[in-house]
């Protein structure tokens, strides 16, 4: 049974930081793709960042470049997104996900999907 529990999300205030984490069970964690997505109320789930093989694949939307941060321990079968300088714009409801395959930034290729902890930014 695949789980995955988000927790770290919280309210702070614009140029604050935050720390998602992501504890997850029940699969091959170290070779899957995991990522962090979001989505804000009215607008459609989107990718924030990912991570593959083993940590040495990344890719980050061109949005949080230069301000998140994904990593992952696999000793902990847990993800992390470091999020610094946010912004109001980053309110959203954040979304830890996995899947056997190399995905992307799409949601779509993502199998196992966490419930969510949300991030308010004002």
């Amino acid at each position: 049974h695949v789980q995955l529990v988000e927790s770290g999300g919280g309210s702070v205030q614009p140029g604050g930081s935050l720390r998602l984490s992501c504890a997850s069970s029940g699969y091959r964690y170290a070779s899957y793709c995991m990522g962090w997505f979001r989505q804000a109320p009215g607008k459609e789930r989107e990718g924030v960042a990912i991570i593959y093989g083993y940590g040495n694949t990344i890719y980050y939307a061109d949005s949080v470049k230069g301000r998140f941060t994904i990593s992952r321990d696999n000793a902990k079968n847990t993800i992390y997104l470091q999020m610094n300088n946010l912004r109001p714009d980053d309110t959203a409801m954040y979304y830890c996900a996995a899947g056997p395959l190399f995905a992307g930034l799409g949601p779509a290729g993502y199998k196992y999907w966490g419930q969510g902890t949300q991030v308010t930014v004002s």
